[in-house]
């Protein structure tokens, strides 16, 4: 039980696992700026297009039952969240980090650093018990 946690408490401190956090974060609070300029610009011009309806881009398919309204609108701001939220993470992390790997690929980046001093000396165990194995 004791290295379960010894290990858990290894891989959260892993610089990876906070990195990912901070990025939830930060990504939950993007959405919410996202959603907030689509909220108050993009629908009221979907809802402009729509005509002087109040639901914009949609109809009641039963005029009498609100149920049953088909909202383009929501899916078309849906849909421009989603192209928003995608190009931002696609600009500020996959693009950098792709450059950074073909930086690399080429040469003209360093390698990141050698392993530690301890993970080298466990490699050297392992191939130790591999030899005595065989």
């Amino acid at each position: 039980m004791r290295s379960f946690i010894a290990e858990f408490k290894a891989f959260i401190l892993r610089g990876n696992v906070l990195d990912l956090a901070v990025a939830v974060v930060i990504g939950a609070a993007f959405t919410g700026v996202v959603t907030s300029f689509t909220n108050n610009l993009i629908n009221p011009l979907i809802a402009a297009f729509g005509g002087g309806s109040a639901n914009g881009l949609g109809f009641r398919l039963v005029s009498s039952n609100p149920k049953t309204l088909l909202d383009f609108g929501a899916v078309l701001t849906a849909l421009i969240n989603f192209l928003i939220v995608a190009a931002v993470v696609y600009f500020l992390v996959v693009a950098p980090m792709n450059l950074l790997a073909e930086r690399r690929r080429r040469g003209q980046e360093p390698e990141p650093a050698a392993p530690a001093e301890d993970i080298l000396l466990l490699q050297e165990i392992r191939d130790l018990l591999r030899q005595r194995a065989i």
